[in-house]
């Protein structure tokens, strides 16, 4: 297992940077593409509810289930959802901002708002790689081939995960660069919660742990979705673009976990 360190701790790395590649096809359209903006946080909003449903929270029931039973499994997984709930919550609150609603946007102090959103989601995707940079690193560790496997799904998932990044930033601050940076600073806590989690984890890691982990990742995606992303996108385009964005993302992640079951 020693072995495979330098290969698992690539495949994980490599993984992460796929983060950057979604800031920078995100970011070759006009900042004042208001329908653009529109589409592309319906996309990331259907990429956080599609993967929160569809994968993660699935994860986080399986997990528990094996350590604790069928209803036991399933109670702590629904706890472990609204326990990262609360906490982004928590976050949200505690992150300075002019005004802490849709106020801010429609008393024409959009380009605050989405910089405020660009931090939390920056955050949510930081924490969200952080499990998953483990989970690839220790089953490389293992195996490489299976590692390759795992570290190719977790790619072609970062790679919208960085247009959730790098969109409301660019949008507010009109910096390529900073909306570039943010993105793919975040996703270098993939190969960063590899070597700590592996770290400080080793001793403990468990189905248990995975469960509760993936549980609250669910949890606070879904509330970046519905409470920023989805609320914001509403404010810059009526018609359907949100929702044929969101489609599109949930398309997308859809295609890319069949492809790497």
């Amino acid at each position: 297992m020693v072995s495979n360190a330098g290969a698992a701790l690539a495949l994980t790395a490599l993984a992460g940077l796929a983060t950057g590649v979604g800031s920078l096809t995100a970011l070759f359209a006009k900042r004042t593409g208001k329908r653009f903006l529109a589409v592309s946080l319906g996309f990331s909003a259907g990429v956080m509810l599609y993967i929160s449903f569809a994968e993660m929270l699935g994860k986080s029931r399986e997990y528990l289930v094996g350590s604790f039973g069928e209803a036991g499994g399933a109670w702590l997984a629904c706890a472990s959802f609204f326990a990262g709930m609360a906490l982004i919550m928590l976050i949200d609150n505690l992150i300075p901002s002019p005004e802490s609603d849709l106020t801010a946007a429609k008393a024409g102090k959009h380009d605050a708002y989405l910089a405020r959103m660009g931090v939390l989601t920056a955050l949510a995707i930081a924490i969200h790689n952080f499990p998953e940079g483990l989970a690839t690193f220790t089953s490389a560790l293992d195996d490489v081939s299976m590692g390759a496997a795992i570290a190719a799904a977790i790619a072609i998932h970062n790679i919208p995960e960085g247009i959730v990044t790098s969109v409301p930033i660019y949008c507010a601050t009109g910096s390529r660069k900073k909306a570039f940076f943010v993105s793919f600073f975040s996703g270098l806590t993939e190969p960063l919660g590899a070597l700590i989690g592996y770290l400080i984890l080793r001793p403990f890691l468990s189905g248990t742990l995975y469960g509760v982990i993936f549980g609250m990742i669910a949890g606070i995606m879904v509330y970046i979705a519905v409470e920023e992303l989805i609320p914001m996108a509403r404010e810059y385009d009526k018609g359907n673009s949100m929702i044929l964005g969101a489609i599109a993302g949930m398309a997308v992640m859809a295609v890319s976990i069949i492809m790497f079951m």
